[in-house]
């Protein structure tokens, strides 16, 4: 499903009175939502892992200049398009090969038509393409034209070696033109040597995942039950606002107590919370350590949760005093519920930790799965240990890992997931300090799934490389974790998104 849930920072910035003048209105709303019947369809173990993101659009451009033979000069440049039937095969080459890539992408790509320039002016309204990445394919043409394709935040440029006719541009590229790896963005250079591929089009397919997360990650709307807080960092909040331009909508729990009042007392909402007891519990490698009535009450606020998000046109869910507040209100713990939404393709964490909300999104929005806030733990050994009690099952984006059911923890109450994940599982993490706009990235191995006296969800993880360096990295602070290797995409796109990425060095 692709849903257009995403802002950017002008739209944002544009419709901040709107949102501002709606919060009046927004008790009422929520309680007369409160009696509304839930579909049965709306969960679903059996339905495929659902992306709610809007589409990276992509502009091709193909760049070239036909050449006029001169007797006894030099008259053309290098490459392999030279007339105008060449011009049109190559086009035609561009569109079928972005097609096929699209159709593999697992997210979702709207491709428009080849756009063909020849001059600086033709190249320039070529980046005036609104709201559209440009791929610039330059066959020949001056560095100029090329310079001129692209906005001030950069694309992508596609030389051919041996994947087509020869490209000019295979050879001409240098760091005259494009800004040297970890060079600041800068308006003169618009690209770097990061934005070149030659020929792969699977180098070209994680760029594009990269580009296609930057466009759903700036502006995303969030709701934050309770209201938006930091760990460690009160002014979190305001940061991912500013730097990130979220645009986080706050709900109070006022809202969420009349609406918790009404679905218990009516029992249309009690009946489809059994049965989606009923059919969680009948998923393979499921175990319940716990009262029926927390995980049945769990399915209450997971209705409540989703309502709450559909009517805020937001993908992103938060909660403050999920420890505590919620409890007696709801007479569970909000924690299988939030497991319940990443597992069908909405992002929810709780805590409403702004230090690490902006990086569990993009981490999502690189993977398109679902991802994992944890504790993070004093590494020793290679080792660390990330526990919470809100994992996610489904962190490949389809197949349950097997889970139990437990008490939340520290409460020793409502309804937890206990799950196990893969022995041997590549995973990537990243760890933010704090508000400053700096993050680190690392991988990591799944060793085991213990059982301590500590959150439910537990692994101990080994980190790759030089883990010795995470000893100045300890923060008490909160991680994300998502299954696969990550950190070549993440670390591309980071600074395109107000982020000063860090990779831990290899050992």
């Amino acid at each position: 499903m692709t849903c257009c849930h995403c802002v950017n920072r002008r739209e944002f910035l544009g419709t901040t009175a709107a949102l501002a003048a709606g919060a009046a209105l927004l008790p009422n709303v929520l309680a007369q939502a409160a009696s509304q019947e839930w579909p049965r369809e709306w969960w679903d173990p059996d339905r495929p892992y659902e992306l709610h993101t809007k589409p990276l659009r992509i502009q091709p451009v193909l760049m070239y200049r036909l050449p006029q033979r001169r007797e006894m000069a030099s008259w053309k440049s290098w490459g392999g398009v030279q007339t105008e039937d060449a011009v049109n095969e190559e086009a035609a080459r561009i569109a079928e090969e972005l097609k096929t890539l699209a159709g593999r992408a697992g997210f979702p790509i709207e491709i428009l038509p080849v756009m063909k320039v020849t001059s600086k002016d033709e190249a320039r309204t070529a980046s005036q393409s609104k709201d559209a990445l440009i791929i610039a394919y330059p066959a020949t043409g001056s560095g100029e034209m090329l310079q001129a394709c692209f906005p001030a935040w950069g694309g992508i440029v596609f030389v051919r070696h041996r994947s087509g006719p020869v490209y000019y541009w295979y050879e001409a590229l240098s760091t005259e033109l494009l800004r040297k790896e970890g060079e600041p963005l800068s308006g003169d250079k618009p690209l770097s040597v990061s934005d070149v591929v030659v020929d792969d089009p699977d180098e070209l397919l994680w760029r594009l995942r990269a580009w296609h997360a930057r466009e759903n990650f700036l502006g995303r709307r969030i709701v934050a039950l309770g209201g938006a807080a930091g760990k460690y960092a009160h002014e979190a909040p305001n940061f991912a606002r500013e730097r990130h331009a979220l645009d986080i909508v706050e709900v109070s729990y006022d809202d969420l107590g009349k609406r918790i009042q009404a679905a218990m007392q009516d029992s249309a909402c009690l009946e489809r919370a059994e049965a989606w007891t009923d059919r969680y519990l009948a998923i393979p490698g499921t175990k319940s350590q716990t009262e029926r009535s927390f995980v049945v009450n769990s399915f209450i606020l997971y209705g409540l949760f989703k309502e709450i998000l559909r009517e805020q046109d937001a993908s992103v869910f938060t909660i403050q005093g999920c420890m505590g507040t919620i409890l007696p209100m709801s007479k569970t713990t909000a924690c299988l519920t939030l497991s319940l939404l990443n597992d069908e393709g909405w992002v929810a964490f709780c805590e409403s930790d702004f230090v690490i909300i902006p990086a569990g999104l993009l981490l999502h929005c690189v993977t398109g799965k679902p991802v994992f806030m944890h504790n993070s733990t004093f590494p020793h050994q290679g080792i660390v240990t990330c526990a919470h009690c809100t994992g996610p099952r489904r962190m490949d984006g389809d197949r349950y890992e097997p889970a139990t059911l437990l008490t939340h923890y520290e409460s020793e109450y409502g309804a937890a997931p206990k799950v196990d994940m893969p022995i041997g599982q590549e995973v990537t993490f990243i760890n933010p300090e704090y508000a400053t706009g700096r993050w680190l990235g690392m991988k990591g191995t799944v060793e085991s799934n213990p059982f301590f006296e500590i959150c439910r969800s537990q692994q101990d993880v080994r980190i790759h490389g030089a883990w010795r360096k995470l000893l100045n990295e300890v923060r008490d602070s909160h991680w994300m974790m998502a299954y696969g290797d990550h950190l070549q995409a993440i670390g591309y796109i980071a600074p395109r998104i107000g982020v000063a990425w860090e990779s831990l060095p290899e050992a």
